[in-house]
């Protein structure tokens, strides 16, 4: 809570750090939700793959007005050329982080930062807090801890009556660990990953090992359960604990009668293509397919399309991380997830079918079944918007050299316009890509009339839709950018004006002789 000998400068803004429980969304207080939707700025921390699992369950209550500030830190399991080392490195990242946010409360903006359990329990939101809440008035909202959590899951009591439960941090020499465990009645040791190992030595050594529990991501959809020796330290995130419940317990019956965690194995992807807009574009498949996932993973932009329910996980990305987009659907369907990947459109066009298949092709992946759901796709879209440009055989192109070189692109291109079919040609232009649309306007034009009706869709199905055709000649590369999708006609395709000025645009199924 904010301190009463705190000296404020008027018109600061307030400085939140919310608790959001240990990862079952419905254990976000009523209070978090509201201060969460009413903030002008929500802060949350990350690693540097970018996903959050503190802004994944605060995102039901986010409007869209709010300002992110997205906390990633320097450094995690990983080495560090900083001098001072992983502490310097992290020192000075709070430090940065911490001025980042005084910007916002100086303008007097209210902070909400996020944090996953409870703000002042083994959380980052501690380092921000003792920068920060002697200058700006400050308040903590409390958050089911994850030891709770872990409690829940095994429906175990932790302490009764006058014992004494002791909360150990993994990190500690296993000598250490070892000799706390030893003298506990009860303990939970949190921080596990890595340092398991030595957590399990110490368990061992203390005579203790037969005792324990393990419980991984408690709450969550991906929560896991068993005794802490037969854990394959090969498995084992950060997101999870050791626990010695209450010795009065350890007559009881080894048995765990929570009915929602059996999470290992029975994991599945299915690739969901969500057609090039909002959610009339879904097919009902796809929208059960939706609804029945624990997960939801994908480029931020298509996740925004899809309605997410109760107790759903959402992990958002860039655009441009594919591969390690697919790579997390399936590690989390390696243990016990349903995700569903959305991909714009259909995902088997230039989009993330693919990206999961070669994914799927380790062999640690060999036992996740992987379904790929069709939508409609961004061409079919774009062609019904002018009539039926695709009515007769037609090729789909992107223009994209990222993933393929530019000569593999001129050649198809120039194969496609001397086989007079209609293209479809996707991802046209970019911030970097500048130059690749009046370059393939030139090729083709070697091959079609000056008058070949090119149709330029831009967002179709969203707020910003604009459809127009024109000639290919007057073709002008910067009205084009990577929303868009070009439909180029073939020699026989047609094009009218009526007297309002509507465009009709259509390929006739007969080939003249």
């Amino acid at each position: 809570m904010s301190d009463d000998n705190t000296t404020t400068s008027a018109g600061t803004g307030r400085l939140w750090g919310v608790g959001l429980g240990p990862g079952d969304p419905e254990l976000v207080t009523v209070k978090a939700a509201r201060l969460i939707g009413a903030a002008d700025v929500i802060a949350y921390h990350s690693a540097r793959h970018g996903r959050s699992v503190a802004r994944g369950l605060a995102e039901p209550y986010l409007t869209g007005r709010q300002r992110e500030e997205h906390l990633v830190y320097p450094v995690t399991t990983e080495g560090t050329n900083h001098p001072g080392g992983y502490q310097g490195a992290m020192t000075e990242f709070y430090a940065e982080a911490a001025e980042q946010l005084a910007r916002h409360l100086d303008a007097g903006r209210d902070v909400v930062v996020l944090v996953v359990g409870d703000p002042l329990f083994y959380s980052s939101y501690m380092h921000l807090h003792q920068r920060l809440a002697h200058r700006y008035p400050t308040e903590v909202v409390p958050g089911v801890t994850s030891l709770s959590g872990a409690s829940a899951v095994l429906n175990r009591p932790l302490a009764q009556g006058d014992e004494v439960l002791t909360v150990l941090p993994g990190t500690l020499p296993s000598e250490e660990l070892s000799r706390r465990l030893r003298d506990a009645d009860a303990a939970a040791v949190m921080k596990l990953g890595r340092t398991f190992p030595q957590v399990r030595t110490a368990f061992a050594d203390a005579g203790r090992l037969d005792d324990a529990w393990y419980v991984e991501r408690a709450t969550t959809a991906r929560e896991r359960w068993m005794p802490l020796a037969d854990v394959d330290p090969d498995r084992v995130p950060y997101f999870s604990m050791a626990l010695l419940t209450s010795p009065s317990t350890r007559t009881w019956e080894a048995t765990v009668p929570r009915a929602t965690g059996e999470t290992t194995g029975g994991g599945s992807v299915v690739v969901v293509g969500t057609g090039p807009a909002g959610p009339d574009w879904l097919t009902p498949e796809s929208r059960d397919a939706l609804a029945d996932a624990t997960d939801l993973l994908g480029y931020r932009t298509y996740l925004d399309r899809v309605h997410q329910w109760p107790g759903q996980r959402k992990h958002a990305t860039g655009n441009t991380v594919e591969a390690e987009r697919a790579a997390h659907a399936l590690e989390l369907a390696l243990e016990g997830a349903r995700v569903a990947v959305v991909s714009g459109g259909d995902p088997g066009v230039f989009a993330m079918a693919t990206a999961v298949m070669e994914a799927a092709e380790d062999p640690r992946f060999r036992d996740v079944p992987v379904i790929v759901l069709p939508g409609v796709t961004a061409a079919q879209a774009a062609a019904a918007r002018v009539g039926a440009p695709l009515g007769h055989d037609y090729c789909v192109l992107s223009l994209s050299d990222r993933l393929k070189p530019w000569d593999v692109i001129e050649n198809r291109l120039a194969a496609a316009a001397g086989a007079d079919l209609v293209l479809a040609i996707y991802n046209p232009a970019s911030r970097a890509r500048t130059w690749q649309v009046a370059k393939a306007r030139d090729l083709l034009l070697a091959h079609r009339e000056p008058g070949t009706p090119v149709v330029v869709a831009r967002d179709v199905g969203g707020p910003e839709e604009s459809v127009r055709v024109v000639a290919l000649a007057d073709l002008d590369p910067d009205t084009v950018d990577m929303r868009c999708l070009l439909l180029v006609g073939a020699s026989t395709t047609q094009w009218t004006r009526d007297g309002a000025g509507r465009d009709t645009v259509w390929t006739p199924r007969r080939y003249p002789a």
